[in-house]
């Protein structure tokens, strides 16, 4: 399963969904406040910005997609 993440600016809250690969269905998991995971909310930050570069690169975008799923399965761990 790849999880897949967004800011919701408003809440200052990380959206955390996943879907299966291959699927075309994307399910909500959970919404995280910026003040319970200060580091996956900054490091989803970071992937959207890399998301709306004009030089947009996708070896510099799976590399931090990397970095958010291990915050978030690390976070997960301890919750």
């Amino acid at each position: 399963m790849s999880f897949l993440f967004a800011i919701d600016p408003k809440t200052e809250e990380t959206i955390v969904s996943a879907s299966q690969p291959g699927s075309n269905k994307i399910d909500f998991i959970e919404r995280i406040s910026r003040n319970e995971n200060e580091g996956l909310f900054n490091a989803v930050v970071t992937l959207t910005s890399i998301t709306n570069a004009p030089d947009f690169d996708v070896k510099i975008f799976k590399a931090m997609d990397k970095v958010c799923q291990l915050i978030y399965s690390k976070h997960k761990e301890i919750v």
